[in-house]
């Protein structure tokens, strides 16, 4: 691939997030269902999940590529929360959890009245400590990403999770299939995928905003943009509130209007992404078989 194919220019404002002379590095291949990185600053790597080999990865500028942690649980989105710790997604568990410094792992939340999860998929830390998940059925529809069961919630929920005092809320339930998600910077907007159209060419493909309120609740939710290749999955904002999404031709960039202004092409269809190095200015891609990077112009919103 030239490298000045990968650039596709929606608006000229595109221009300025990307470096025109940076190539599309391919830094491991060999997965099956590459998702969920997560960069870790202090420690100069990137986690990720291979789904359905049950393993989580680690890549580092020196060391290239080993295994962090096998089986994994089918995990799938990773964060961190404000004290550094890494909060997984588990499709195998249907649950999220977090691992301790120690390397033991303590169970965020695995039931919503009564019942357990779907499979959780996704989930980012808000700066107030509080958990924020997606909880769509496709951990549970075989097995290959987990487990095959049927749901016991009755909706495709997303959730907030404060750890402090274990309450969980389901801040919306008419979601399809609800995936990735990002806080715009200033966190008065959360950004939330819908990739229903993965088994059903009929359903949404699109991101949908809503306004936060008093740091907790959610209103006023709207379609923020669509997208026109594949589906959405994992989402990232960038320091000037720019939305960025995988999708089946690489990664989509919107500006804070919804506006698709550029693409990134990649060789295979994209599942996630995140801003990570030392200057989070390096965009880290999980898609299909492989991790990629590519510097980018500008910087993630979300602190690693």
């Amino acid at each position: 691939m030239a490298e000045a194919s990968i650039y596709e220019i929606h608006d000229p404002r595109f221009r300025q997030l990307i470096v025109t002379s940076a190539g599309l590095d391919e830094l491991y291949s060999g997965c099956r269902w590459a998702e969920g990185p997560v960069w870790f600053n202090d420690a100069n790597q990137l986690l990720w999940s291979d789904i359905p080999n049950q393993r989580m990865l680690r890549w580092t500028p020196e060391g290239g590529v080993s295994i962090y942690r096998q089986p994994s649980n089918f995990t799938n989105g990773h964060t961190r929360d404000r004290q550094g710790r890494l909060v997984s997604c588990e499709h195998g568990g249907r649950r999220v959890t977090r691992t301790e410094t120690d390397g033991s792992i303590t169970v965020l939340a695995d039931r919503f009245e009564g019942a357990r999860l779907n499979s959780p998929n996704d989930v980012v830390v808000k700066s107030d400590g509080t958990v924020w998940f997606t909880d769509p059925t496709y951990g549970i529809m075989s097995n290959y990403e987990g487990y095959q069961a049927e749901p016991e919630q009755p909706t495709r929920n997303v959730y907030r999770l404060d750890p402090a005092t274990g309450k969980l809320a389901a801040v919306v339930a008419d979601f399809i299939q609800p995936n990735g998600l990002a806080f715009s910077p200033d966190e008065t907007i959360l950004y939330v995928a819908d990739s229903a159209a993965s088994h059903d060419e009929s359903l949404p493909r699109h991101i949908r905003a809503f306004d936060v309120i008093d740091g907790s609740r959610l209103k006023n939710g709207r379609v923020f943009c669509h997208i026109d290749n594949g589906i959405p999955d994992g989402i990232r904002t960038d320091v000037n509130g720019n939305l960025w999404s995988s999708a089946g031709d690489g990664v989509h960039c919107f500006d804070r209007a919804g506006k698709l202004i550029g693409k990134i092409r990649v060789p295979q269809t994209v599942a996630n992404l995140t801003f990570g190095g030392p200057g989070r200015n390096r965009l880290f891609i999980a898609a299909t078989r492989s991790l990629y990077s590519v510097y980018v112009a500008t910087t993630g919103a979300q602190r690693p």
